[in-house]
């Protein structure tokens, strides 16, 4: 992509409403925009961003045998009263009316949709397991929202829902989704640390969510340091095997957040030398929620016997817009934003540091077309821009590599490849860049 053909209105000053840096930087960096309070438009640069995101959670969705479809973002209010969550939900759920007088609420989750398309069809233990999922626009009309795409009233997200006939093989299903949890975030670049929570509305008796550490986190986080180094599952896992040893791992070692925190228990598991205290974002939560829905919608399954069963469900949600400015906590400097290689908008910029100079021209158009033909997903800074602006640019905006093309590097048959993560550079011949970046 030429930047000269690319919309991407990089704003010079910090907008005084943003609290946060990735709100900042996502707004100076022209990722998204404001369009109402905590609703976002996202332009091309951000949006390119959430795609990516999107796709790594589709892939190890699918991986871990779920399966896609897709739910509207409206749902009938009569669901949500055979369920009794209707009146319960509280505020945060936006209540319509249509031109029939028909109630709508436009959907915060979907645990009582799929619950209903279950029933319609499901009929029989034969068809079990089952876990479907899509990635569908969700509202919840937070009071105070704020924090940019941290805290919006409109997020993307994705939710699987999981269907089995014994609380044993729902269990299983909860496995398959921590393992997919843990290898989603490893594959974004993060950390993510699985920590026991409260199920809240969604209900049940069991729940992790999963805390991407950030300095500038939300919540306070209190951990064994040895959790950080724990082996995240390779992409052989086997999922239809027994996962329990791995979630034994990763849960027999102290880790909670600052609403469960129990300074006694912390002190007394921990030992000094290995405590962390950090902070964090919660980016992902899963539930085992046994028969709640089932019983409340009747969603009922014939069993080996004949005799109808109650299904045992579990939900998993991963907050994928959220996930945007989560990376961003995690990863930035003063100069703006540090993507990782997976989720960054381009792989790659192009820098003409003399633009309209026939040697520096030909270097650039060469490359871009070289690197594109390998499928690499290059920005050119084609602009008049001067020097200093595009190396401004190109560290707001985040890009893996830079690649700064000058008459002087040029004159010795070298361009320089700069690494945004380290700021490491090294001077290398186009033929170089070129096997580096398409390796």
């Amino acid at each position: 992509m030429r930047l000269s053909r690319f919309f991407l209105p990089i704003l010079k000053e910090n907008p005084k409403e943003a609290e946060i840096v990735s709100h900042r930087l996502m707004l100076r960096a022209g990722m998204i925009r404001q369009e109402a309070a905590g609703i976002y438009a996202w332009l091309p640069l951000g949006f390119r961003v959430l795609k990516k995101i999107e796709q790594i959670v589709r892939e190890e969705q699918d991986r871990a045998g779920a399966l896609e479809l897709l739910m509207p973002t409206l749902q009938l209010a009569d669901l949500w009263r055979e369920s009794g969550r209707y009146d319960a939900y509280g505020p945060e759920m936006l209540r319509i009316t249509d031109r029939h007088k028909r109630e709508l609420l436009y959907g915060p989750t979907n645990e009582e949709m799929i619950t209903e398309i279950f029933r319609a069809y499901v009929k029989s233990y034969k068809s079990l397991p089952l876990n479907l999922y899509h990635i569908q626009w969700k509202f919840r009309d937070e009071q105070r929202p704020r924090f940019g795409v941290m805290r919006g009233r409109e997020f993307l997200m994705k939710d699987a829902y999981s269907f089995d006939i014994s609380e044993a093989a729902a269990r299983r299903a909860y496995n398959r989704m921590f393992v997919a949890y843990l290898r989603t975030f490893a594959r974004m670049g993060l950390k993510a640390i699985p920590m026991r929570a409260e199920t809240g509305p969604i209900g049940g008796d069991l729940s992790h969510e999963f805390i991407v550490l950030a300095e500038t986190g939300e919540s306070a986080v209190y951990c064994d340091s040895d959790v950080l180094n724990l082996p995240i599952p390779d992409e052989n896992v086997d999922y239809e095997g027994d996962l329990s040893p791995i979630i034994k791992q990763w849960t027999s070692l102290y880790a909670a957040t600052e609403d469960v925190h129990d300074a006694a228990r912390f002190d007394r598991e921990v030992k000094a030398d290995k405590r962390v205290n950090t902070r964090g974002i919660e980016v992902g939560q899963i539930f085992y929620f046994g028969t709640k829905y089932s019983d409340s919608m009747k969603a009922m399954v014939a069993g080996a016997d004949g005799a109808d069963v109650a299904i045992h469900g579990g939900s998993y949600g991963v907050g994928v817009s959220r996930l945007v400015g989560a990376i961003i906590e995690a990863c930035h400097d003063d100069a703006g934003i540090k993507w990782p290689e997976a989720v960054a908008p381009f792989r790659a910029a192009i820098l003409n540091l003399k633009q309209g100079a026939d040697d520096t021209d030909a270097a650039c158009e060469k490359l871009y077309r070289e690197l594109t033909a390998k499928s690499v997903d290059v920005l050119y800074d084609d602009t008049d821009q001067r020097a200093g602006a595009k190396f401004a640019a190109a560290d707001l905006i985040g890009i893996p590599w830079q690649i700064l093309v000058g008459p002087k590097g040029l004159a010795e048959g070298k361009v320089e490849l700069k690494r945004r993560s380290d700021g490491m550079r090294e001077n290398l011949s186009p033929a170089d860049v070129l096997v580096r970046l398409s390796a």
